[in-house]
């Protein structure tokens, strides 16, 4: 039977992870903005809010608010307008089921990698709407890139996933946390190491690379491509519903982060640091491991080319799905043989 105070922790949840999305997405907007410019020798934003310019992203905020919501006359309008929903809802729904703590998380479910996965994955169908819908053949050509290189990289992501699930024995991501906190002998020594450290390195990179790519940052930024494609998907959006296309990219960017943290890097737990403190410190210690991850993909958005397409898609089916299956069975092996 649902009671009212259902609703009302539904509604304090829901609250709090919007909260989280749109606060790390703001971090990570500002953080962008400032660690290229330094890469860069330049100064980047500096007056707005003050020394550093630690309210730009809030500046650039209300200048796309400002902004006049257009529609093009030939676009579908009710696909156009639902575009930018589906795909900040799709990223929002990821915050759900991240545990940030063993009891800060919205819903520990059993199966939350598979739901991860699958939620994850209307992103796709998001930007294959605003490339079709947007009546513009620019738009349409980075909707049917994003489209091919989603699916392409969508393959070796869900692999590597598959075989963090083998190595826990679980798909609860509180459950795939607590297996790499669990001790392992090692010459008579019982120590504790993150899935990283357990035959899991080449898994993590596959999974950043591919993450990385469903992102669409470069250097796998061929759905945007401006020098080709003006905007891409994006070229007819203004005003807010670009905006939240804009903010979604840097929601994904650190739910993409937290995921790798909590399969691959052990969550919001750390060797040597109590099971009773994890309450407390556990937050900060997944947002730090977050943020780690975000700086490098920041960091080759600033060194990177961007690909071509037919490197792109040569790197996800010759390469990064091939050794996923390997990565699989590897893990599998040791699984059965070895633990």
């Amino acid at each position: 039977m649902i009671t009212g105070w259902f609703w009302v922790d539904l509604l304090i949840k829901v609250v709090l992870v919007l909260a989280v999305m749109i606060g790390l997405a703001l971090v990570a907007i500002y953080a962008e903005l400032k660690v290229m410019a330094h890469m860069q020798n330049r100064i980047g934003p500096y007056y707005a809010g003050g020394r550093w310019g630690w309210a730009q992203p809030f500046a650039d905020a209300l200048k796309f608010i400002q902004k006049e919501d257009l529609v093009p006359a030939g676009a579908d309008s009710l696909v156009f307008k639902s575009a930018p929903y589906i795909v900040v809802a799709s990223t929002v729904a990821t915050f759900v089921v991240i545990p940030f703590s063993p009891s800060l998380v919205a819903r520990n479910l059993d199966l939350g990698v598979y739901f991860l996965l699958a939620i994850s994955s209307l992103t796709t169908l998001g930007v294959l709407m605003a490339g079709w819908a947007s009546a513009n053949k620019y738009s349409l050509i980075g909707g049917l890139r994003a489209g091919a290189q989603l699916i392409a990289y969508e393959l070796p992501l869900v692999l590597t996933v598959v075989a963090v699930v083998v190595q826990a024995g679980t798909m609860s991501l509180v459950g795939i946390v607590e297996a790499q906190a669990a001790p392992i002998e090692v010459g008579g020594l019982s120590i504790s190491l993150p899935f990283l450290l357990k035959g899991q390195i080449v898994g993590f990179i596959i999974f950043v690379v591919a993450a990385v790519a469903e992102l669409s940052r470069i250097p796998f930024d061929m759905p945007i491509a401006e020098s080709e494609l003006t905007m891409g998907y994006l070229t007819e959006y203004s005003s807010l519903r670009f905006t939240m296309f804009f903010l979604g990219e840097y929601a994904a960017m650190i739910s993409m982060s937290a995921i790798a943290a909590t399969l691959f890097l052990g969550g919001y737990w750390m060797p040597f640091v109590p099971d009773s403190a994890l309450t407390f410190v556990g937050p900060l210690i997944l947002i730090t491991k977050i943020a780690i991850l975000v700086f490098f993909m920041l960091w080759i958005r600033s060194t990177w080319p961007r690909l071509r397409e037919d490197q792109l898609q040569d790197l996800a089916w010759r390469w990064l799905i091939p050794l996923s299956l390997i990565n699989i069975l590897v893990i599998a092996f040791f699984k059965v043989v070895v633990f």
